[in-house]
């Protein structure tokens, strides 16, 4: 059992991180409101409300915390820049890595990018994350930030990240839409496959400091290269968004 804190708690994929994580690990949650967060999950995890924008709400959050799963930010893909971007997506990441640098008992930041890092590439192009970032929005613009920010931090200060470039992202069967095109099928990530490839980020056993991985499902068509996330972590997805809609 690991001491886990996850930022961004109450977002759709912390609530389900922490229902899959909980029992297994020691997990602190952390966000500013906590008052929609559902009650049986504040059972037997530590909770947390602070506003880690500030830096100094960082103070003593990383003691005898193992592995950060730093989800905080704002998705917005129309998101403001100065009023919306720029605490949330740029100063807390850089808060994140700052305060690291000592905590001594940390062993790995698994962080959240998005496919809107690289969504503006052709749709007829499978993009792997060894292709340049081609952001498609503001949004995506700060998850080639946070990119780069681990990556600094991995190699220059030996600070062990993985990013995972999270695709159309789906709590549940009911959240497909079976109108959907070919492109939104190919993005799909269900619920069940991100939480098995947060378990492998957990235990994996990296060659280098920094991997940045794609997380989508095992769609028939995948917009994103999961290859590297197969052979490095041993991802093995099981959900397929053509399958699940009958459209092979």
């Amino acid at each position: 059992m690991s001491r886990i804190l996850i930022t961004g708690a109450t977002g759709t994929i912390g609530t389900n991180l922490t229902r899959h994580l909980k029992g297994k690990h020691d997990l602190v949650l952390v966000d500013i409101d906590f008052s929609s967060f559902p009650e049986d999950l504040k059972q037997g995890v530590e909770i947390i409300k602070d506003d880690l924008i500030e830096l100094e709400a960082w103070d003593g959050l990383l003691d005898d915390v193992e592995y950060v799963i730093q989800l905080a930010a704002n998705p917005d893909p129309d998101a403001d820049f100065y009023d919306e971007l720029v605490g949330l997506n740029y100063v807390l990441p850089q808060n994140l890595y700052k305060k690291a640098m000592d905590a001594s008992k940390l062993k790995r930041i698994i962080f959240a990018s998005s496919i809107h890092a690289s969504d503006a590439y052709p749709d007829n192009v499978q993009v792997k994350t060894t292709d340049q970032p081609r952001p498609d929005d503001l949004y995506g613009v700060s998850k080639v930030y946070i990119e780069a920010l681990a990556s600094y931090y991995a190699f220059n200060k030996g600070i062990e990240s993985i990013g995972i470039r999270i695709g159309d992202y789906k709590s549940d069967d009911s959240e497909l839409d079976p109108d959907s095109d070919f492109n939104g099928m190919a993005m799909y990530f269900s619920a069940r496959d991100m939480n098995h490839l947060i378990d492998r980020c957990l235990e994996a056993e990296l060659l280098e400091p920094y991997l940045l991985v794609n997380g989508i499902s095992n769609n028939t068509f995948p917009r994103l290269d999961i290859h590297s996330a197969k052979v490095k972590l041993g991802y093995e997805p099981q959900d397929n968004a053509f399958e699940k809609l009958n459209k092979l």
